[in-house]
């Protein structure tokens, strides 16, 4: 089965860096994936954050496109539930019209932030539809199919580009996975962010039996996993470091996974609700090329996938780069027959 490779880059700004040289090197990182062949590059929405540049995907995936000439450029992801619907669809028909044929439109509902910054992004808004009713009027807005007796019959979300961006569903979990098999969507399961691959398998196994074909679509599932490729398996075990996933669980019940205590410590003073905090082993794969090609076509057989979105969170930036270069001449070359 042959793998295909994507990039999803979150622009993290490392210490002693600043959000220029953060910006940079997404850029950079962008065009290398050009000239390796990969098929997509998406960056990421975080909000009010010291360790990640990307707050507006929008903004930087216009800048990607005139910075790149084939690659498929996209969002990993929209966090819808702050935005309406319509705007989103009106932002990235603008990005589809500069790039026929070159832009994804990945869309989550994680809050992207900490509670103040989703009271910012929500400020004065009354309750929210839900993901799915988002979802389903975002598809209506992209590609210009409101019915007669919706409400905003009529309205456009201009410019009407050619090839409409495509439109994912991104989540962690067996729910996100019914969701965009319940609307006939592409569906991306982020394993890098829930790091159980049994739920993983569930989750994909559970999109393709309950997926909803219309308009001839057929399941198309990807996995998005953080990995690290290095010249040995000791320098990759060291670029890959002590991560660690830390999950949050409010009395109110709900549930978040970040990347260090005080993130999650923050995040419970902000929602003023008592809290648990588990911390939980990261799914990195790691190791020589050998290797990763090894555990991504295991990985790619028992779960069917044919794709894999990377993301490599690693410094310094000149061992990311690196990372990325080993990683396609490890796909590039052909496992020997036992």
């Amino acid at each position: 089965m042959a793998i295909t490779i994507s990039v999803l880059d979150q622009s993290p700004i490392y210490p002693g860096e600043t959000p220029e040289e953060a910006f940079q090197h997404t850029i950079t990182l962008a065009q290398l994936s050009e000239e390796l062949g990969f098929h997509r590059f998406w960056v990421s929405e975080h909000h009010d954050s010291e360790q990640v540049a990307g707050s507006s995907p929008e903004v930087l995936i216009s800048h990607l496109l005139a910075k790149t000439e084939r690659i498929r450029i996209g969002s990993g992801g929209i966090m819808l539930q702050h935005y309406s619907p319509y705007k989103v669809a009106e932002n990235f028909n603008v990005l589809a019209t500069l790039a026929p044929g070159r832009v994804d439109l990945g869309v989550g509902r994680a809050p992207g932030g900490l509670p103040r910054s989703t009271q910012a992004l929500q400020q004065e808004r009354a309750e929210s539809p839900s993901l799915t009713d988002k979802i389903i009027e975002l598809e209506k807005y992209v590609h210009n199919r409101l019915e007669e007796n919706h409400p905003m019959a009529g309205l456009k979300a201009g410019p009407l580009p050619g090839i409409p961006p495509e439109l994912y569903v991104l989540g962690a979990s067996v729910g996100s996975a019914e969701i965009a098999a319940e609307l006939g969507l592409p569906y991306v399961f982020s394993l890098f962010i829930n790091s159980d691959k049994t739920v993983a398998l569930d989750a994909i196994r559970a999109y393709r039996s309950g997926f909803v074909s219309s308009q001839g679509r057929q399941p198309q599932a990807i996995i998005a996993l953080a990995l690290v490729v290095a010249e040995t398996e000791e320098e990759a075990k060291e670029l890959a470091g002590a991560h660690k996933l830390i999950r949050i669980q409010l009395a109110s019940g709900k549930k978040l996974t970040v990347g260090t205590r005080e993130q999650a410590e923050e995040f419970a003073r902000q929602s003023n609700e008592a809290y648990t905090i588990e911390e939980l082993e990261p799914e990195i794969t790691k190791g020589t090329k050998t290797s990763v090609r090894e555990q991504l076509f295991a990985l790619s057989e028992a779960s069917g996938i044919e794709e894999f979105i990377i993301t490599t969170n690693v410094q310094p930036f000149d061992k990311r780069f690196r990372s990325f270069e080993l990683l396609s001449e490890a796909i590039a070359e052909v496992p020997a027959k036992a």
